[in-house]
């Protein structure tokens, strides 16, 4: 992959075989508020436009990428190279070549995960509702399940990489108590990534909720958003998009896949 000027490219340690990128609002057809390179086709932009950067993406890339209806939960799907755009779920599996696993956001945190034997890849869409998920079971947990499936159940979670994309930073992202509540539910430990604001409400860490949700796992390879202003969606908007700062946004991407 030859990554176009702007986008990220993950430092984390993969192994030979895989490939992921992130894109940004940089270098794409889409005209104000959706410049430049938006990928969402649900959020109001010409459809034409959409369908060009789209194009440009997956030049990019290499590999297929199949964009998901993302619900903010914690379904799975796993996807393969006749995998058609659309499909309801907020994490992506394959241990297809050059299928690329892929996640819109506009604040919330893409998770990319891969095993380091390279035998499968994973994408999860990890807004705070699919992070908090159920009983202490969302869209990490979930994606390490269909991850170690899909690869005959045989990965420990120290065979596992993660990396954290850019997202809502913990300067930017008010919730109120229900937020917070939702997490120490499950985890009263979680309560230190939640800072005071104002009267009910609270800055909340996403990144450090979601390395903490990977702990537990036993996943400790993690990389990518430390929760510093660089990685804040919000706080970039030349490189951005952010459905909190500007209400009307384009979507940026992150995608894995098995080269």
């Amino acid at each position: 992959m030859q990554s176009p000027p702007g986008w990220i490219v993950p430092a984390w340690p993969a192994p030979r075989g895989v490939e992921a990128a992130c894109s940004t609002r940089l270098g794409g057809a889409s005209r104000p508020p959706y410049d430049s390179l938006n990928l969402g086709d649900h959020v109001g932009d010409s459809p034409a436009d959409v369908a060009r950067n789209r194009a440009t993406y997956a030049e990019a890339l290499g590999a297929h990428p199949v964009f998901m209806k993302q619900v903010h939960g914690w379904g799975a799907a796993h996807i393969d190279a006749d995998s058609a755009d659309g499909i309801e779920a907020d994490i992506c599996v394959t241990a297809e070549r050059r299928v690329a696993c892929t996640i819109m956001v506009a604040d919330c945190m893409p998770v990319l995960f891969a095993l380091r034997d390279a035998g499968a890849v994973a994408a999860a869409h990890a807004g705070w509702r699919g992070l908090a998920g159920e009983g202490g079971r969302g869209v990490i947990e979930c994606a390490w399940e269909q991850l170690r499936d899909a690869n005959g159940g045989r990965p420990a979670p120290s065979d596992v990489l993660a990396w954290l994309g850019p997202c809502i930073g913990p300067e930017a992202f008010e919730v109120g108590e229900e937020v917070k509540q939702a997490f120490e539910a499950s985890d009263a430990g979680a309560a230190a990534c939640f800072r005071v604001h104002a009267p009910g409400k609270y800055l909340a860490d996403l990144p450090a909720l979601a390395r903490r949700r990977l702990a537990a796992l036993g996943i400790t390879s993690v990389h990518g958003n430390d929760g510093s202003a660089p990685w804040c969606t919000v706080g970039n908007p030349s490189i951005f998009f952010s459905h909190r700062r500007d209400r009307v946004s384009g979507r940026f991407a992150a995608s894995v896949w098995l080269a």
